[in-house]
Protein backbone atom coordinates (compact mmCIF):
# COMPACT_ATOMS: atom_id res chain seq x y z
CA UNK A 1 0.00 0.00 0.00
CA UNK A 2 1.36 3.65 -0.98
CA UNK A 3 2.36 5.39 2.33
CA UNK A 4 -0.12 8.33 1.60
CA UNK A 5 -2.60 9.58 -1.00
CA UNK A 6 -1.32 10.60 -4.41
CA UNK A 7 -2.49 12.53 -7.64
CA UNK A 8 -1.60 10.72 -11.18
CA UNK A 9 -2.48 12.76 -14.51
CA UNK A 10 -3.75 9.98 -16.66
CA UNK A 11 -3.46 11.79 -20.35
CA UNK A 12 -5.71 9.55 -21.91
CA UNK A 13 -9.31 9.46 -20.89
CA UNK A 14 -9.79 5.70 -22.53
CA UNK A 15 -7.42 3.99 -20.19
CA UNK A 16 -8.81 0.39 -19.83
CA UNK A 17 -11.04 0.90 -15.99
CA UNK A 18 -9.12 -1.97 -14.36
CA UNK A 19 -5.75 0.14 -14.01
CA UNK A 20 -8.01 3.43 -13.03
CA UNK A 21 -9.44 1.40 -10.36
CA UNK A 22 -5.75 0.17 -9.32
CA UNK A 23 -4.06 3.17 -9.06
CA UNK A 24 -7.43 4.38 -6.91
CA UNK A 25 -7.16 1.10 -4.54
CA UNK A 26 -3.85 2.33 -3.36
CA UNK A 27 -4.67 5.49 -2.66
CA UNK A 28 -4.12 7.52 -6.07
CA UNK A 29 -6.74 10.72 -7.33
CA UNK A 30 -6.68 10.14 -10.65
CA UNK A 31 -6.50 13.37 -12.64
CA UNK A 32 -7.70 12.40 -16.30
CA UNK A 33 -7.50 14.80 -19.01
CA UNK A 34 -10.43 14.06 -21.63
CA UNK A 35 -9.15 15.21 -25.04
CA UNK A 36 -8.89 12.37 -27.55
CA UNK A 37 -6.44 12.56 -29.25
CA UNK A 38 -4.89 14.51 -26.16
CA UNK A 39 -4.44 18.37 -26.62
CA UNK A 40 -0.99 19.07 -24.82
CA UNK A 41 -2.96 22.72 -23.74
CA UNK A 42 -5.39 20.37 -21.62
CA UNK A 43 -2.54 18.35 -19.97
CA UNK A 44 -0.38 21.56 -19.55
CA UNK A 45 -3.09 22.63 -17.38
CA UNK A 46 -3.56 19.77 -14.95
CA UNK A 47 -0.65 18.42 -14.75
CA UNK A 48 1.02 20.91 -12.34
CA UNK A 49 1.40 19.30 -8.98
CA UNK A 50 0.90 16.03 -9.90
CA UNK A 51 2.80 13.37 -8.06
CA UNK A 52 2.95 10.62 -11.19
CA UNK A 53 2.27 10.73 -14.49
CA UNK A 54 0.51 8.33 -16.38
CA UNK A 55 1.15 8.41 -20.18
CA UNK A 56 -1.09 7.19 -22.39
CA UNK A 57 -0.41 8.31 -26.01
CA UNK A 58 2.94 8.88 -28.46
CA UNK A 59 3.24 12.73 -27.69
CA UNK A 60 6.51 14.20 -26.94
CA UNK A 61 7.12 13.67 -23.21
CA UNK A 62 9.79 16.20 -22.38
CA UNK A 63 10.90 19.00 -20.62
CA UNK A 64 7.69 20.83 -21.18
CA UNK A 65 5.76 18.36 -19.26
CA UNK A 66 8.24 17.89 -16.45
CA UNK A 67 8.46 21.59 -15.88
CA UNK A 68 4.84 22.08 -16.00
CA UNK A 69 4.38 19.26 -13.65
CA UNK A 70 6.50 21.04 -11.04
CA UNK A 71 9.46 20.12 -8.68
CA UNK A 72 7.04 17.41 -6.55
CA UNK A 73 6.80 15.03 -9.17
CA UNK A 74 7.93 11.83 -8.71
CA UNK A 75 7.62 9.10 -11.46
CA UNK A 76 6.72 9.00 -14.84
CA UNK A 77 4.96 5.31 -16.75
CA UNK A 78 4.17 5.35 -20.41
CA UNK A 79 1.69 2.81 -20.99
CA UNK A 80 3.51 1.73 -24.45
CA UNK A 81 6.35 -0.63 -25.05
CA UNK A 82 8.46 1.89 -27.46
CA UNK A 83 9.76 5.15 -25.81
CA UNK A 84 11.35 6.85 -29.15
CA UNK A 85 8.86 9.82 -28.30
CA UNK A 86 10.50 10.09 -24.75
CA UNK A 87 13.41 12.81 -23.61
CA UNK A 88 15.13 10.15 -21.70
CA UNK A 89 18.04 12.14 -21.43
CA UNK A 90 16.14 14.66 -19.34
CA UNK A 91 14.44 12.28 -17.25
CA UNK A 92 18.00 10.74 -16.32
CA UNK A 93 19.57 14.73 -15.79
CA UNK A 94 16.52 15.34 -13.42
CA UNK A 95 16.02 11.62 -12.19
CA UNK A 96 12.70 10.86 -12.12
CA UNK A 97 11.82 7.27 -12.70
CA UNK A 98 10.52 6.07 -16.02
CA UNK A 99 8.38 3.32 -16.87
CA UNK A 100 7.03 1.58 -19.90
CA UNK A 101 5.41 -1.61 -20.84
CA UNK A 102 7.52 -4.17 -22.70
CA UNK A 103 7.28 -7.84 -22.93
CA UNK A 104 3.20 -7.99 -22.53
CA UNK A 105 3.20 -6.82 -26.20
CA UNK A 106 5.15 -9.78 -27.60
CA UNK A 107 2.04 -11.45 -27.85
CA UNK A 108 -0.56 -10.20 -29.58
CA UNK A 109 2.46 -8.10 -32.00
CA UNK A 110 3.66 -11.88 -32.81
CA UNK A 111 0.67 -12.80 -34.06
CA UNK A 112 -0.01 -9.57 -35.71
CA UNK A 113 3.68 -10.35 -37.38
CA UNK A 114 2.88 -13.54 -38.62
CA UNK A 115 -0.30 -12.57 -40.14
CA UNK A 116 1.72 -10.11 -42.20
CA UNK A 117 4.27 -12.85 -43.20
CA UNK A 118 1.35 -15.29 -44.79
CA UNK A 119 -1.04 -12.19 -46.12
CA UNK A 120 2.51 -10.12 -47.69
CA UNK A 121 3.81 -13.39 -49.04
CA UNK A 122 0.55 -15.33 -50.30
CA UNK A 123 -0.70 -11.99 -52.14
CA UNK A 124 -3.87 -11.32 -49.42
CA UNK A 125 -3.94 -7.90 -50.98
CA UNK A 126 -3.68 -8.54 -54.63
CA UNK A 127 -5.73 -10.65 -54.39
CA UNK A 128 -8.71 -8.98 -53.02
CA UNK A 129 -7.78 -5.62 -55.43
CA UNK A 130 -8.30 -8.65 -58.32
CA UNK A 131 -11.62 -9.27 -57.16
CA UNK A 132 -12.83 -5.71 -56.93
CA UNK A 133 -10.92 -5.02 -60.74
CA UNK A 134 -12.72 -8.30 -62.16
CA UNK A 135 -10.07 -10.16 -62.41
CA UNK A 136 -10.06 -13.03 -60.78
CA UNK A 137 -8.64 -15.94 -63.18
CA UNK A 138 -9.85 -19.38 -62.64
CA UNK A 139 -7.92 -21.20 -66.05
CA UNK A 140 -4.13 -20.24 -64.98
CA UNK A 141 -1.80 -22.79 -62.50
CA UNK A 142 0.68 -19.80 -62.24
CA UNK A 143 -1.34 -17.35 -61.44
CA UNK A 144 -0.91 -15.23 -57.37
CA UNK A 145 1.97 -18.28 -56.95
CA UNK A 146 3.29 -16.75 -53.53
CA UNK A 147 5.95 -17.54 -50.65
CA UNK A 148 5.82 -20.28 -48.25
CA UNK A 149 6.59 -20.23 -44.52
CA UNK A 150 7.73 -23.99 -44.67
CA UNK A 151 10.82 -24.39 -45.44
CA UNK A 152 11.99 -20.92 -45.39
CA UNK A 153 14.85 -19.08 -43.72
CA UNK A 154 13.21 -16.95 -41.21
CA UNK A 155 15.49 -13.95 -40.14
CA UNK A 156 14.81 -11.32 -37.52
CA UNK A 157 16.42 -7.58 -37.10
CA UNK A 158 16.18 -7.77 -33.16
CA UNK A 159 15.65 -10.65 -31.38
CA UNK A 160 13.92 -9.43 -28.24
CA UNK A 161 10.46 -10.63 -26.37
CA UNK A 162 8.18 -10.00 -29.68
CA UNK A 163 11.16 -11.63 -32.25
CA UNK A 164 11.50 -14.84 -30.10
CA UNK A 165 7.90 -14.91 -29.68
CA UNK A 166 7.31 -15.58 -33.51
CA UNK A 167 10.06 -17.48 -33.41
CA UNK A 168 8.41 -19.72 -30.34
CA UNK A 169 5.15 -20.04 -32.50
CA UNK A 170 7.27 -20.94 -35.90
CA UNK A 171 8.44 -24.07 -33.90
CA UNK A 172 6.41 -26.05 -35.63
CA UNK A 173 5.66 -24.71 -38.98
CA UNK A 174 8.84 -26.72 -40.56
CA UNK A 175 11.44 -23.51 -41.50
CA UNK A 176 14.23 -24.34 -42.66
CA UNK A 177 16.25 -22.25 -39.97
CA UNK A 178 16.00 -19.38 -37.96
CA UNK A 179 18.15 -16.46 -37.94
CA UNK A 180 18.89 -13.42 -36.42
CA UNK A 181 20.90 -9.76 -36.30
CA UNK A 182 21.46 -8.14 -33.15
CA UNK A 183 24.63 -6.61 -31.65
CA UNK A 184 25.69 -9.24 -29.45
CA UNK A 185 24.55 -12.42 -29.42
CA UNK A 186 21.47 -13.41 -27.12
CA UNK A 187 22.77 -16.20 -24.59
CA UNK A 188 19.18 -18.17 -24.74
CA UNK A 189 19.07 -18.23 -28.64
CA UNK A 190 19.22 -22.12 -28.50
CA UNK A 191 15.70 -22.40 -27.24
CA UNK A 192 14.45 -21.04 -30.41
CA UNK A 193 17.26 -22.93 -32.42
CA UNK A 194 18.23 -19.69 -33.69
CA UNK A 195 21.73 -18.63 -34.96
CA UNK A 196 22.83 -14.72 -34.65
CA UNK A 197 24.30 -13.45 -37.82
CA UNK A 198 26.26 -10.38 -39.24
CA UNK A 199 23.31 -7.78 -40.57
CA UNK A 200 24.90 -8.58 -44.30
CA UNK A 201 23.86 -12.45 -44.03
CA UNK A 202 20.84 -11.46 -42.62
CA UNK A 203 19.40 -9.94 -45.89
CA UNK A 204 21.63 -12.36 -48.10
CA UNK A 205 20.05 -15.50 -46.18
CA UNK A 206 16.61 -14.31 -45.07
CA UNK A 207 13.52 -16.01 -47.44
CA UNK A 208 10.92 -13.70 -44.63
CA UNK A 209 12.75 -10.97 -42.49
CA UNK A 210 10.82 -9.39 -39.94
CA UNK A 211 12.23 -6.01 -38.22
CA UNK A 212 11.05 -6.16 -34.38
CA UNK A 213 13.64 -3.72 -32.80
CA UNK A 214 13.96 -0.06 -31.45
CA UNK A 215 14.35 2.86 -33.36
CA UNK A 216 17.82 4.10 -32.57
CA UNK A 217 20.04 6.99 -33.95
CA UNK A 218 22.16 3.36 -34.77
CA UNK A 219 19.21 1.82 -36.19
CA UNK A 220 17.09 4.66 -38.40
CA UNK A 221 16.85 4.02 -41.88
CA UNK A 222 18.84 0.91 -41.75
CA UNK A 223 16.76 -0.74 -44.63
CA UNK A 224 17.66 1.27 -47.02
CA UNK A 225 18.47 0.92 -51.03
CA UNK A 226 21.51 -0.74 -50.28
CA UNK A 227 20.07 -2.93 -47.82
CA UNK A 228 17.27 -4.35 -49.81
CA UNK A 229 19.89 -4.33 -53.05
CA UNK A 230 21.71 -7.40 -50.48
CA UNK A 231 18.17 -9.52 -50.29
CA UNK A 232 16.28 -12.00 -52.69
CA UNK A 233 14.49 -11.16 -55.01
CA UNK A 234 11.76 -13.94 -53.44
CA UNK A 235 12.24 -12.58 -49.54
CA UNK A 236 9.00 -10.86 -47.80
CA UNK A 237 10.14 -8.13 -45.73
CA UNK A 238 8.01 -7.66 -42.83
CA UNK A 239 8.10 -4.84 -39.97
CA UNK A 240 6.25 -4.39 -36.62
CA UNK A 241 9.17 -2.21 -35.01
CA UNK A 242 8.85 1.50 -36.15
CA UNK A 243 8.29 3.35 -39.34
CA UNK A 244 12.02 5.07 -39.04
CA UNK A 245 13.75 1.91 -39.06
CA UNK A 246 13.22 1.63 -43.23
CA UNK A 247 13.59 4.13 -45.55
CA UNK A 248 10.20 4.21 -47.34
CA UNK A 249 11.16 5.59 -50.91
CA UNK A 250 13.96 3.08 -50.80
CA UNK A 251 11.22 0.50 -49.94
CA UNK A 252 8.84 1.92 -53.17
CA UNK A 253 11.72 1.42 -55.35
CA UNK A 254 12.86 -2.28 -54.43
CA UNK A 255 8.89 -3.60 -54.23
CA UNK A 256 8.11 -2.22 -57.43
CA UNK A 257 11.56 -3.46 -59.19
CA UNK A 258 11.66 -6.60 -57.75
CA UNK A 259 14.45 -6.04 -55.45
CA UNK A 260 12.16 -7.85 -53.10
CA UNK A 261 8.81 -10.32 -53.59
CA UNK A 262 6.85 -8.24 -50.71
CA UNK A 263 6.18 -6.40 -47.78
CA UNK A 264 4.14 -6.20 -44.50
CA UNK A 265 4.05 -3.06 -42.62
CA UNK A 266 2.41 -2.54 -38.96
CA UNK A 267 4.20 0.22 -38.79
CA UNK A 268 5.34 3.32 -41.43
CA UNK A 269 6.68 7.12 -41.24
CA UNK A 270 4.29 9.25 -40.72
CA UNK A 271 1.45 7.84 -38.62
CA UNK A 272 -1.49 8.17 -39.67
CA UNK A 273 0.16 7.74 -43.22
CA UNK A 274 -1.66 9.34 -45.88
CA UNK A 275 -4.10 7.90 -48.37
CA UNK A 276 -1.50 9.16 -51.35
CA UNK A 277 1.31 7.86 -49.77
CA UNK A 278 2.59 5.59 -53.00
CA UNK A 279 3.39 2.32 -51.16
CA UNK A 280 -0.50 2.63 -51.02
CA UNK A 281 -0.95 2.26 -54.67
CA UNK A 282 1.50 -1.63 -54.89
CA UNK A 283 -0.22 -4.87 -54.86
CA UNK A 284 2.79 -6.32 -53.11
CA UNK A 285 3.00 -4.19 -50.25
CA UNK A 286 0.16 -4.65 -47.15
CA UNK A 287 -0.08 -1.92 -44.63
CA UNK A 288 -2.02 -1.87 -41.40
CA UNK A 289 -2.83 1.08 -39.35
CA UNK A 290 0.16 0.45 -36.35
CA UNK A 291 -2.52 -2.61 -35.15
CA UNK A 292 0.23 -4.69 -33.04
CA UNK A 293 -0.83 -4.23 -29.89
CA UNK A 294 -4.97 -3.45 -30.44
CA UNK A 295 -6.48 -6.18 -28.59
CA UNK A 296 -8.56 -6.03 -25.31
CA UNK A 297 -6.47 -8.82 -23.75
CA UNK A 298 -2.93 -7.08 -24.44
CA UNK A 299 -3.95 -3.26 -23.97
CA UNK A 300 -5.37 -4.46 -20.43
CA UNK A 301 -2.20 -6.35 -19.21
CA UNK A 302 -0.21 -3.03 -20.39
CA UNK A 303 -2.56 -0.04 -18.89
CA UNK A 304 -2.56 -2.34 -15.56
CA UNK A 305 1.58 -2.65 -16.30
CA UNK A 306 1.52 0.95 -16.25
CA UNK A 307 0.26 0.96 -13.10
CA UNK A 308 2.21 -1.32 -10.98
CA UNK A 309 5.18 1.04 -12.19
CA UNK A 310 3.83 4.00 -10.57
CA UNK A 311 2.55 2.15 -7.96
CA UNK A 312 6.17 0.63 -7.18
CA UNK A 313 7.71 4.28 -7.97
CA UNK A 314 5.31 5.63 -5.08
CA UNK A 315 5.66 2.98 -2.42
CA UNK A 316 9.70 3.56 -2.96
CA UNK A 317 10.33 0.55 -5.16
CA UNK A 318 11.89 -0.40 -8.35
CA UNK A 319 9.50 -0.06 -10.95
CA UNK A 320 8.13 -3.29 -12.55
CA UNK A 321 9.08 -2.48 -15.83
CA UNK A 322 11.90 0.58 -15.83
CA UNK A 323 13.03 2.37 -18.97
CA UNK A 324 16.64 3.20 -17.94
Amino acid sequence: MSRRAFKVLVSHPNVPPPALELLRSRGAETIICQSVPPCREEILQKVPGVDAIYWAHYQALNAGILDAAGSQLRCVSTMSSGIDFVDIPEFKKRQIPLGHTPGVVKNSVADLAIGLMISAGRHFHAGRTEIERSQWKTEQINWMMGQEIRDSVIGFFGFGGISQAIAQRLQSWNVAKIIYHTRTRKENDVDYKAQHVSFEQLLQESDFLVVAAPLTNETRDKFNGKAFELMKKSSVFVNVARGGLVNQPDLYDALTTGKIFAAGLDVTTPEPLPADNPLLTLPNCVILPHMGTQTWKTTTEMSLLAANNIINAMDGKPMVRPAY
